[in-house]
Order: structure tokens, then C-alpha cells, then sequence
């Protein structure tokens, strides 16, 4: 073990090394959320229904995301995270424009599962990468830099998307070289997936490996296993209380379009425009928000602050949601909307920040992949298509859509904030014991 940490380069580039890693989490939201504003067009193509539609923004995507998580984390803490970074980048860049040329439903599900693929690759690897690259009392506000991907990759995927499929949508199908006639809505994947190529190029070029702080990287799976044995009450609360808020967050993202179009008539570019201003300035200023006052609670002495700015997010949301989802006009709604779009994404640099905060250096990728094994497979797996079975077997009706979103939150949420506050002491034991073998 180390006695003395080294870091691996001036703040300025360890900051440089944060843009970089947001632009690509970025990108890989706008590859994941282009699909919730092409619902109309593609269950008219392909002829399909909500569900499994939700399917295809949903399970298609998490099953692959989230089980290969653990095998590419195992060697995120064993082999440089940056090869891995720039291979996922190339893969789900190439696999959104394969969505393109899918020429039937099972096509269409198999290239989004090839999405998830290429997205697994990232995060594990990247909040790695950032543990080494800051100490534990600049880690909150570094992650939540990063985790601005999150609400600004879904805005530009819905702002942008929303003028996009208005243009595309409304004319003929284009024809390209040597591949011939695409309908409008294939032509959008190749817009928002090619480009990911050059980021891939950018962190291959730029992006330095850090040197690895404390223990060297040799822990086998039977370490990984003793670490979760040692604090099962932390972890579970943790991983369960995030699953339940990325469950409604998931959720809500797929269908808030489609729910303003059905409950108010708006039209989908607006919904999506609207919807999208509020996801990436709202989103991003709830993360940095989250993280500065994760930051601030630990350096006054509380131990479990992360914790308690998920359970805030949780206690604060649900109130939001259900009251968007029932509001009596689209105004109310909207104004709602954009209030949950701030305090809904406090969590999203804490949740990561708080696993780097109790998990040795060694196991922190394969850590980090676990808990996107749980959180994705029922948050981004089953939060879309809870809200669209509640909508489909419930009411029965595309326009109850409303209903599905509400009872949905009304029930995940409440479950959340009591399985957080469970996890608070044990959560605090857990940093202590990490601040001792640091």
C-alpha cells in the first residue's frame, strides 16, 4: 500500500480529463434518447405497440448494458481504462447507425441491445479514472461535472432531436449513395451515431491513463465478495434506493413527450423542445447542485451525506411527478416539469461519488458496474415499461398515458426515501472504515 497518493497531473488537466469524459457521456445519451421522439414514426413503420416500444428504449438497451458491466469492470481495475473507454465509444457509435438499416422490429431490438454494449464500456471505467484523479473532498463536484452527460446528452437528444424528426419526419424518404432509400426516421441514427467516432478519436489522442492510487490493482472476485459481505446494509440501501429513483427517472425521460402530445395535444417537436430545455439546463444545474452540497455536508462531518441528497432527490420528486402527471393544463405541467427536472437529478453525480467514497481503490470499476447491474437492469429495464403497462393493461387507452406516470412514481419513490434512510448509519460506518485504510 502507498502511504503517499500521487496524483496524476495538475488540477487543470484532471478538470480537462472531466470535459472529455462528459462529451462522451453526453454523446451517449443523445444515442439513447434520439428513440423517445421517433415513437410515432417507428410504431407506424414497423407496426408495434407501446410496450414494446418501451421495450426497445428500455430492456433492449439495459439487459447488455448492464450484465457485460461487471466482466468489463473486472478488467477496468486490472487494465488501462482508456483503451476500453475509446473501443466503447467506437461500438456504440457504429451500432446507433446500425439502427438505421434495421429493416424489422427483432433487427431494430438486436442493434439496440449492440447500444447498450458499447455504452457499458464507460462509466465503470470512468468513474475510475476520476477517483484517481481527485482527492475524496473534490470527488462529489468531479463526478457531478461527468454526470452532467446525463440531463445534457438527453436535452441536445431531445431539443435538437425535436427540430430533427419535425424536419425529417415531414418529408420523403432520402435517398443516399450506395445504400439507397431511408425513411426519415433511419436517417436520424446516422446523424446522432457517426459522430461519435471522432470523439473516440479525441480521448484516444488526448486522454492520459492516471497512475492508480493506493493498493495496486490485484483483487480477485473473492475480495470483491468479502467487500460486499463486510457492508451489506450501505450497499443495499445504496444500490435498491437508486434502482427505485432510476426507475421513475428512466421512466418519466421515455414517455414525458408522448405524455404532453396525449394529455395536452401538444405536438411532439414542441413537447420534445420543451421537455428538452428543462432536462439539460435544469438537469445540469440539479447535478452540480447535488454534489456541491454533498461536498459541503461531508467536509462539515456528516458521513453519510451523499446518501442523504439521493433521499432529499427521492422526498422532493415524488410530489413533482404526480402532480405533472395530473395537472390540469399543459402550463401547470410544464412549470412542474421544469422544478423536477432540477431537484430529480441532485443523485446523479452523488450516487457514483458515494461508491468511490467506500470502495477500495481495486474494486471500484467492478463496484461501479454492479451497481449499474442493479440500478439499470429494473431503473433504465422495467421504469419505461412499468409506466407503459400500468398505461396499456390499467387503462387501456394511449391517452391514460398520465396515470401509468403517476402511479408508477407514487409508488417507487416513498419506497426509495424509506430504503435510503435505513442505509444512513451503516452508509457511515462504511466511509469511516474507508477513511481509515486510506
Amino acid at each position: 500500500m502507498s502511504s503517499e497518493p500521487v496524483r496524476p497531473a495538475s488540477p487543470t488537466y484532471a478538470w480537462y480529463v472531466v470535459a472529455v469524459l462528459l462529451l462522451a457521456y453526453t454523446l451517449s445519451f443523445i444515442d439513447r434518447m434520439i428513440l423517445s421522439l421517433l415513437v410515432g414514426p417507428i410504431k407506424a413503420d414497423l407496426g408495434i405497440s407501446d410496450t414494446q416500444m418501451s421495450l426497445l428504449m428500455g430492456f433492449a438497451f439495459a439487459i447488455f448494458y448492464s450484465a457485460l458491466g461487471i466482466p468489463l469492470g473486472w478488467f477496468a481495475d486490472r487494465r488501462a481504462r482508456k483503451g476500453l473507454i475509446v473501443a466503447g465509444i467506437a461500438a456504440w457509435s457504429l451500432m446507433t447507425a446500425a439502427c438505421a438499416f434495421a429493416r424489422g422490429y427483432v433487427g431494430l431490438f438486436l442493434a439496440r441491445v449492440g447500444v447498450g454494449v458499447g455504452e457499458a464500456t464507460l462509466s465503470p471505467a470512468a468513474y475510475s479514472m476520476l477517483g484517481d484523479y481527485f482527492p475524496r473532498e473534490k470527488l462529489g463536484r468531479a463526478m457531478a461535472v461527468y454526470s452532467i452527460g446525463v440531463p445534457l446528452g438527453s436535452g441536445i437528444a431531445l431539443v435538437a432531436g425535436s427540430l430533427v424528426v419535425k424536419m425529417v419526419t415531414e418529408g420523403p424518404p432520402v435517398m443516399l449513395p450506395l445504400v439507397g432509400a431511408l425513411e426519415p426516421w433511419r436517417l436520424t441514427f446516422l446523424w446522432v451515431g457517426l459522430p461519435g467516432l471522432l470523439v473516440a478519436l479525441l480521448v484516444a489522442l488526448t486522454v492520459r491513463e492516471p497512475p492508480r492510487q493506493g493498493v495496486a490493482p490485484t483483487a480477485g472476485s473473492g475480495e470483491l465478495i468479502a467487500f460486499l459481505k463486510s457492508h451489506p446494509a450501505a450497499i443495499a440501501s445504496h444500490f435498491g434506493g437508486m434502482a427505485l429513483v432510476a426507475l421513475v427517472m428512466y421512466g418519466a425521460m421515455a414517455w414525458i413527450p408522448q405524455f404532453l402530445h396525449r394529455t395536452y395535444g401538444m405536438p411532439v417537436p414542441q413537447a420534445g423542445l420543451w421537455f428538452g430545455v428543462a432536462t439539460a439546463a435544469c438537469g445540469a444545474g440539479g447535478l452540480l447542485l447535488g454534489g456541491w452540497l454533498a461536498d459541503r455536508l461531508y467536509r462539515r462531518g456528516l458521513k453519510d451525506a451523499h446518501l442523504r441528497v439521493i433521499r432529499l432527490n427521492a422526498v422532493l420528486l415524488a410530489p413533482l411527478f404526480v402532480g405533472m402527471a395530473l395537472a390540469p393544463t399543459a402550463p401547470v405541467a410544464l412549470g412542474l416539469m421544469i422544478v423536477a427536472m432540477l431537484v430529480g437529478t441532485l443523485h446523479g453525480g452523488v450516487a457514483g461519488a458515494a461508491l468511490q467514497m467506500i470502495t477500495p481503490n481495486r474494486l471500484r470499476a467492478r463496484m461501479v458496474a454492479l451497481y449499474f447491474l442493479v440500478a439499470n437492469l429494473i431503473g433504465l429495464g422495467l421504469g419505461p415499461t412499468a409506466i407503459a403497462l400500468v398505461t396499456d393493461l390499467g387503462f387501456g387507452r394511449p391517452e391514460d398515458l398520465r396515470y401509468g406516470l403517476a402511479i408508477v412514481t407514487a409508488v417507487a419513490l416513498p419506497i426509495a426515501a424509506i430504503v435510503l434512510s435505513v442505509g444512513l448509519k451503516p452508509f457511515a460506518r462504511a466511509v469511516e472504515a474507508a477513511e481509515q485504510n486510506t
